[in-house]
């Protein structure tokens, strides 16, 4: 059976880092990778999208990232009990045609006892914005540690 450390119940400490894992794992822009962190069967809601299961979820984000390129993605904790995680976040990307947007949306996670997300629910718009109003500019992969987060940056 697969461990994806940390697990539940959730400490302040252990959630931070559960975040960031998820963060750094979207940020690789890599779907089977992604999915790895997600249960057999897990069941999501992605805007008005619903996803079950590891295949439909590499097929999703595949789908996502050829959409949104150059995708950077920051993620924060918002709350956490439990077994149970939600996040705010924000990630800038732009489309085929050189339009930049910053999506902006709130998830709520549930685990199951090894770590692996069971169910994932993200409500997310997106924000058209200049090219000059970017805020992400690190080189594509993961945010560097010191780079501010999204209430450094006022988002």
């Amino acid at each position: 059976m697969t461990v994806r450390p940390p697990v539940p119940p959730f400490t302040r400490e252990s959630a931070i880092e559960k975040v960031r894992l998820a963060e750094d794992g979207w940020n690789s822009r890599t779907p089977e990778k992604v999915a790895l962190a997600y249960t057999e069967y897990s069941r999501w809601r992605n805007r008005a999208e619903w996803v079950t299961g590891r295949d439909e979820i590499v097929a999703f984000l595949a789908r996502k990232w050829a959409k949104e390129l150059d995708y950077r993605l920051i993620k924060e904790l918002w709350a956490f009990d439990g077994n149970r995680i939600a996040v705010r976040f924000a990630y800038e990307w732009h489309d085929d045609s050189g339009n930049w947007y910053r999506s902006y949306g709130n998830e709520n996670w549930e685990f199951d006892a090894n770590g692996l997300m069971s169910a994932r629910h993200a409500s997310i718009n997106d924000a058209p914005i200049r090219e000059s109003d970017r805020k992400y500019h690190w080189p594509l992969g993961r945010r560097p540690d010191g780079h501010p987060g999204l209430s450094d940056l006022v988002l």
